[in-house]
């Protein structure tokens, strides 16, 4: 980290309309600004979390409810399934996506069907296992103590898990989005493959866009020195200043979480 930044510190230093903090990617024409794909990057990462942590707790709430419908044969075989999808590599989901999901998008809306939806929707796709497992090992033995209980209250499993227990785990479930997002932000080969990879902001779901990730890529496979090269090093920090922020932001809501769970019992321990 202290080499990159140390990389960086020059490139920093450059200002001016050219520099890194410009919004125009021409490195013929000596422009070397590297914030549309910051925003690129930002983008992709939000698309992800909004598509897949909604399907992520809903698979959550169906594996730990059996309630929900579903043999339980089925439920076992989704949740290795889930657990299976941790293991596969991320280049596997693009070729995926080359052969199935951008001629979908090129039939249905136009285009090369390479941009913000598919590497969005990919990518969300990604993020889902993570998403699952975080939520389904913060809120399954919150669950589990509480079932005992729950029949006398008159309320079934899905009841105690909505009204009970999620807004006891606030923490668990912000976790489980900020760990998706700072997965998404950092992927490289699926918005290499799928994004389309232009330099801009694009304005529409089937635009063409460029992930910091993508774009450190494409510039060291063709590149070794000068302007376009040093600009890296800051692409590197400003990755390394939302993988810090999401990192941090995680390690407090968990802070803050066991926190509220030591009042708690310390409370009905008091009141026993």
């Amino acid at each position: 980290m202290l080499m990159i930044l140390a990389f960086a510190l020059p490139v920093f230093a450059d200002g001016g309309p050219g520099g890194p903090f410009s919004w125009t990617w021409a490195p013929g024409n000596g422009r070397f600004g590297i914030l549309p794909m910051l925003v690129g990057s930002l983008l992709l990462a939000f698309s992800a979390l909004a598509a897949g942590w909604p399907l992520g707790l809903a698979l959550c709430c169906w594996l730990l409810c059996p309630d929900l419908g579903g043999p339980s044969w089925l439920r076992a075989l989704v949740g290795g399934l889930v657990r299976l999808m941790t293991a596969i590599p991320t280049v596997v989901y693009g070729f995926a996506a080359l052969f199935l999901l951008t001629p979908a998008v090129r039939a249905g809306l136009g285009g090369t069907g390479m941009g913000w939806l598919s590497a969005g929707l990919m990518l969300a796709l990604l993020i889902l296992p993570t998403v699952t497992l975080v939520l389904t090992a913060g809120l399954a033995p919150r669950l589990e103590r509480l079932l005992p209980g729950g029949p006398a209250l008159g309320m079934s499993r899905p009841e105690l898990l909505w009204l009970v227990v999620m807004p006891d785990a606030r923490g668990t479930l912000a976790s489980s989005a900020v760990l998706g997002f700072g997965r998404a932000v950092g992927d490289t080969l699926l918005p290499l493959m799928l994004a389309g990879n232009a330099p801009q902001v694009p304005e529409s779901l089937t635009a063409s866009l460029r992930a910091l990730t993508a774009h450190m890529a494409l510039v060291t496979s063709n590149e070794v020195g000068g302007a376009a090269y040093n600009s890296l090093f800051m692409a590197g920090v400003l990755l390394l200043a939302v993988n810090a922020a999401v990192s941090l932001t995680v390690r407090r809501l968990e802070r803050r979480e066991r926190t509220a769970a030591t009042r708690g019992t310390d409370a009905a321990g008091g009141g026993a």
